[in-house]
Parts: structure tokens; C-alpha cells; sequence
């Protein structure tokens, strides 16, 4: 090869090298983006059912302050705290299954090779090829490269339990936000206030969660729509019909 195509060849490797880390640092951010959207939906959701469920029963806005407050707070923490367990849960499971496949390296370092081996057969690459790719990512890093051919994780980087319950916890307060303070507008007009702000704000957050899933943002949004309104109606209803005992 000469000194000219090389270094055309290391360029492009550079280029190609570079575009591949953009898109994985990408898909991170966009699976942290699309849990912020999902936790929104469940704050302006779950919020406006029980804000409209209390202003079916009640117009008193002290009493549906109060309760919309609650609600925010409580969903927050809620959907915090099981974020929290959940990725906890995930990361111990992480660091249980690295452990024992350090240990299995550290036992049995051939049946772990020929394992790897066998992993890239599977996916298309022939014995020899295989054999070559085993070794050489052994040799480079063995716990790496099983952990991400057998157990599809990065042992060099873990799951945050706190960010993501932090995550959690702004968007779903960010969300149920939202109707509460459109409640608070003229008694007249709190219901449609209200259910105004959550159309708008569900459409919103069905357009941009369906871009992020590459999915037809109709359908999301029209889904968020249904799911809300219904929510909403039901609740209505439930204060409208037990109003007089709350009272």
C-alpha cells in the first residue's frame, strides 16, 4: 500500500471511528431523553386525573391546590424512589454477573475462549476467523469482551440508580406541573383549562417520543390522547358522583 492510500485509509478509519462514537454517545443521550418523556407523560397523566377527579367532587381551589400539590409530590418521589430500586436492582445484577465471569475466567480460561469463539460462529464469522477475533480480544481485554458478547453490558461503565431516580423525579413533577397550574385559572373554565393544556402538552410529548423511536408520531399521539382523556373522564366522573360525601 502506498504512503498516499494508507494515509487515505487512516483517515477514513479516523472518520468512520469518530461517527461511530457520536452515535453511541447518541443513543445514551436519546435513551435518557425518551425516559424523561415517558416520566412527563406519567406526571401530566396521572396529575390531571386526580386534579379533575377532586374538581368533579369539588370547586373549592383550595382543595384542589392541595390535592394537586399532593399528587405532584407523591408521583415525583414515587416514580423516583422506583427508578431508583429498579436500576439499583440492575446495576447489583451487573456487578453479580461480572464477578462471577471474572471468576470463570480466572478458572477456566480455555472453555472461556473457545466459548467466545463459538459466540462469533454463531453470528456468521467462520471457525478460523472466529478463533482469531476470540484471541485477539482476549488478549486485549477477556472480561470486556465476554461481558459484551454474553451479557450485552459495558463492565467498564454501570447504570447511575441516582440519576436516574433524579431523572425521574424532574420529569414527572415537570409533567404534573402543568394542569395543576391550569386549575388554578377562572372556576369557570378550570376543566377545559386543564384538559386544554394536557391535549397540548400530550401531543407534545407523543410527537417527540415517537421521533425518538423512530415510530409515526400520529399513532404515539393519538395513544397519549386516548390513555389521558379516558383517565380524565373516569376520575371526572368517580368526584362527580361522590361529590357530596367529600363534602
Amino acid at each position: 500500500m502506498s504512503k498516499q492510500a494508507k494515509s487515505v485509509h487512516d483517515i477514513e478509519s479516523a472518520i468512520i471511528s469518530t461517527e461511530e462514537f457520536k452515535k453511541s454517545g447518541m443513543a445514551a443521550k436519546l435513551n435518557w431523553l425518551r425516559a424523561g418523556v415517558l416520566g412527563a407523560n406519567d406526571g401530566i397523566m396521572s396529575t390531571s386525573g386526580l386534579i379533575l377527579g377532586v374538581a368533579g367532587a369539588t370547586t373549592d381551589r383550595a382543595q384542589i391546590l392541595v390535592a394537586g400539590v399532593a399528587a405532584v409530590v407523591a408521583g415525583s418521589i414515587s416514580m423516583a424512589g422506583g427508578e431508583y430500586t429498579s436500576v439499583s436492582a440492575q446495576k447489583d445484577s451487573e456487578k453479580a454477573a461480572l464477578a462471577f465471569e471474572r471468576k470463570e475466567l480466572r478458572d477456566n480460561p480455555e472453555a472461556e475462549l473457545r466459548e467466545l469463539q463459538w459466540f462469533y460462529e454463531q453470528k456468521g464469522l467462520s471457525p478460523e476467523i472466529a478463533q482469531k477475533v476470540a484471541i485477539e480480544l482476549t488478549s486485549k481485554d477477556a472480561l470486556k469482551a465476554h461481558a459484551e458478547a454474553e451479557l450485552g453490558i459495558d463492565s467498564d461503565h454501570h447504570v447511575s440508580p441516582a440519576q436516574a431516580a433524579l431523572s425521574s423525579f424532574v420529569a414527572f413533577a415537570a409533567g404534573g406541573l402543568l394542569p395543576l397550574f391550569a386549575a388554578m385559572g377562572d372556576a369557570h373554565l378550570r376543566i377545559y383549562l386543564v384538559i386544554g393544556s394536557v391535549i397540548a402538552a400530550l401531543t407534545i410529548t407523543g410527537f417527540v417520543g415517537a421521533k425518538i423511536g423512530g415510530a409515526k408520531p400520529g399513532r404515539g399521539i393519538a395513544r397519549n390522547l386516548l390513555v389521558s382523556l379516558l383517565t380524565m373522564g373516569v376520575t371526572y366522573a368517580i368526584g362527580y358522583l361522590f361529590g357530596t360525601h367529600i363534602d
